[in-house]
């Protein structure tokens, strides 16, 4: 049983990093190929193993350096059933698979962390469709039957929590909090925002938020931002108003470009460093509650790296 299960330590004032945006390391930087940004896939050998070991390493560096926690997300974010069956995978595969990421976390727990620097385990789900269009939206209980595959092998592991990321709608995100809870796992949902700081179905973060807590009995541990850059979503955020304390992550992208233009730039637009750091210890600033900082699109290192070191300040 993992030590942080029922009791996760990034709910305190202690400030949290996490990793930044594997697809863009793993295809840019290390020159892979990824079908279907599955990330997951490297799982299935030693070599691709040991690489993502190398990956998340590097973050955890930066965390342990500056005393600071860390939130170990696992590889998973595509190692739900439709994603694998695409890639040719049979569900005891996937099972194996997801248990595989998580062990990877649990060894490198062992190994690098601190008393200044808790990590914690999350294990990473993604949307059923793409995390930039909403597409044919489930309703909760068609989202809680398929997302509890996954779910139920990550009980089984050594995962502190559940993390869904890059979510686009409503339904589907309460489904995975009511999958999570019959779990026994607290879990986090993390929405994807235009730039006009609302979801890709054009709902506003404050009634997605009050939505699924509606829907849940606030059951998420908490709420994230992902994906998008944060001049898009920092207007939203209006710190005299109570559902903005439900939020306590971000992991941003480096590029301002619309999901639009993401999809049809040619280039990695990996923006600055400096200025996401800086951007982030703005965002801080005002409001401080939210104490979990990552990266997105286009960031890897360096940028977690410069908030890390913005925002620990």
């Amino acid at each position: 049983m993992s030590k942080y299960r029922h009791d996760l330590p990034q709910l305190s004032d202690t400030f949290f990093i996490t990793d930044g945006g594997i697809e863009t390391t793993l295809l840019f930087h290390d020159g892979l190929e990824l079908p279907h940004f599955a990330s997951f896939d490297l799982l299935k050998d030693d070599t691709g193993t040991a690489l993502l070991r190398r990956y998340f390493e590097t973050y955890v560096r930066i965390a342990v350096e500056n005393q600071v926690g860390f939130v170990l997300e696992s590889a998973t974010w595509r190692a739900s059933p439709d994603w694998a069956k695409r890639l040719g995978y049979s569900g005891s595969e996937l099972d194996a698979l997801n248990r595989r990421a998580i062990a990877m976390l649990s060894d490198i727990r062992t190994r690098h962390e601190t008393p200044m620097t808790p990590m914690v385990i999350s294990g990473n789900i993604g949307p059923r469709g793409d995390g930039y269009d909403p597409g044919d939206l489930m309703n909760p209980g068609e989202a809680e039957n398929y997302h509890a595959t996954q779910v139920a092998t990550f009980a089984q592991t050594d995962v502190d929590m559940i993390t869904a990321a890059t979510l686009t709608n409503t339904p589907e995100a309460i489904g995975i909090v009511r999958a999570a809870r019959k779990a026994g796992l607290p879990v986090v949902i993390g929405f994807t925002t235009e730039t006009d700081g609302c979801l890709p179905t054009g709902q506003s973060l404050k009634d997605a938020i009050a939505e699924v807590d509606a829907a849940t009995n606030s059951a998420p541990a908490y709420f994230m931002i992902n994906c998008a850059h944060t001049t898009h979503f920092q207007d939203a955020l209006d710190a005299r108003e109570d559902w903005v304390n439900r939020v306590r992550g971000i992991r941003s992208n480096a590029s301002r470009m619309s999901h639009a233009e993401l999809d049809e730039a040619e280039e990695l637009d990996d923006g600055d460093p400096e200025e996401f750091g800086a951007h982030h210890r703005d965002i801080r600033n005002r409001l401080g509650h939210i104490n979990i900082i990552g990266g997105c699109c286009g960031t890897d290192h360096r940028h977690v790296e410069q908030a890390c070191l913005a925002c620990a300040a």
